[in-house]
């Protein structure tokens, strides 16, 4: 017999169209950073332990603010603290810029981080809150998909903005970006109760296994350690290989597109396969392709980037739209907070320490390293195996 299913409604699409462009100017506001390092590098003579170290400046606010964050949007609603949250990118973004010093640059990148804590637990707890059910997996697979639309989109834009500008008038731009996204916010969403909103009483597997949980998230922390590793060393990898500063945005921007694709195929690949078999297999692809990239030319590895950025990033995606599965709808927003938490922790402490083992043992040593960690969520996503088991 088939049931038929009501489409969702016109709040719902707009909540997920705007949570999803949120999610693109966060990534991207992130990850543009990559192609900044090298530029403050060669002005300020810094080591890789120090690249780590501001690495960790931005990832450690925006770990310290994701749980609070949370509470802050219970108290005052989530459209308003996501809102502020991408004003403080742009006023972080902006004393970077207009300071040009070393001591504003790690000072906006406080602020930023903190404002960029905003997005992941507020963000994803509106779209959960907003699909309930089957479609909520869905419609976080497609709300994880825009943060790589971001990715692609700003690097690029950011590189070539530097090139011709210069990196400070570059964070003033984005820093305009940002204002008019937390405008978009304020204008287009509406108030959403992210906390103990109406669902279909089924059971979902796994709901009641909170050790379940907590595996997943064990899994997301390997995985966040991999890829913040590798984005740290990746444009010193490509310049070494000879590439300019718009070429590093570029292979940047290949690798973000390949992580975009990812996240949509590996949706259907989970779908068809299951969490467990998708997990393994781009993790174990995503050593072997680190690797292989090692020593290759600058063009062949370039043409090699998006398949590494499909398997880096198409994780996340089977691993995000898992959590509800894990947790009731009540406790979804604390859930998703302390989740993305983790990965922000992974993603300030990895680059610090593999930027001190950077200098130690050099970078492409150090990037086989960071291949090789992929391979410790293997047995842990094998372990979660009875989890899904009804």
């Amino acid at each position: 017999m088939t049931v038929a299913v009501s489409p969702p409604s016109p709040t719902a699409r707009r909540t997920l169209t705007v949570c999803g462009g949120a999610h693109a100017l966060h990534d991207g506001f992130t990850d543009l950073l990559n192609v900044l390092y090298p530029l403050l590098q060669s002005q300020f003579g810094l080591s890789y332990a120090a690249i780590g170290a501001l690495k960790t400046v931005y990832s450690g606010a925006m770990a310290i603010g994701q749980i609070p964050s949370g509470k802050l949007a219970e108290r005052f609603g989530g459209v308003r603290v996501l809102a502020l949250g991408t004003t403080l990118i742009a006023v972080g973004y902006c004393l970077a810029g207009f300071t040009g010093s070393l001591y504003g640059v790690i000072a906006g990148l406080l602020l930023a981080g903190l404002g960029g804590s905003t997005q992941h637990p507020i963000a994803s707890s509106l779209v959960a809150a907003a699909y309930h059910g089957p479609r909520s997996r869905t419609a976080l697979g497609t709300y994880n998909f825009t943060g790589d639309v971001g990715k692609v989109m700003l690097p690029a834009l950011f590189a070539l903005v530097a090139a011709s500008l210069g990196w400070q008038q570059a964070m003033v731009v984005m820093a305009a970006l940002a204002v008019l996204g937390a405008t978009i916010i304020l204008a287009s969403l509406k108030p959403i109760v992210t906390r103990g909103t109406a669902e279909p009483s089924k059971a979902v597997a796994g709901q009641d296994r909170p050790w379940a949980y907590w595996l997943l998230f064990s899994i997301h922390i390997a995985d966040d350690l991999v890829r913040t590793g590798f984005l740290i060393f990746l444009p010193f990898l490509l310049r070494d290989k000879g590439a300019d500063l718009p070429t590093i945005g570029l292979g940047l921007s290949l690798m973000f597109a390949g992580g975009a694709a990812g996240k949509l195929v590996m949706g259907w690949v989970g779908q068809k396969l299951g969490v467990v078999p998708s997990v393994v297999l781009t993790e174990v692809a995503t050593t072997l392709l680190i690797l292989a990239i090692l020593p290759l030319s600058l063009e062949l590895a370039l043409v090699l980037l998006p398949a590494v950025g499909l398997m880096l990033n198409g994780t996340s995606s089977v691993l995000y739209g898992t959590v509800p599965e894990f947790v009731s709808p009540e406790k979804r927003t604390h859930a998703f907070a302390v989740f993305y938490t983790g990965g922000s922790v992974a993603g300030a402490t990895g680059p610090l320490l593999f930027g001190l083992l950077g200098d130690v043992i050099g970078l492409t040593t150090a990037l086989a390293v960071v291949a090789c960690v992929a391979l410790t969520t293997v047995p842990m996503v094998w372990a979660l195996r009875p989890a899904f088991r009804t």
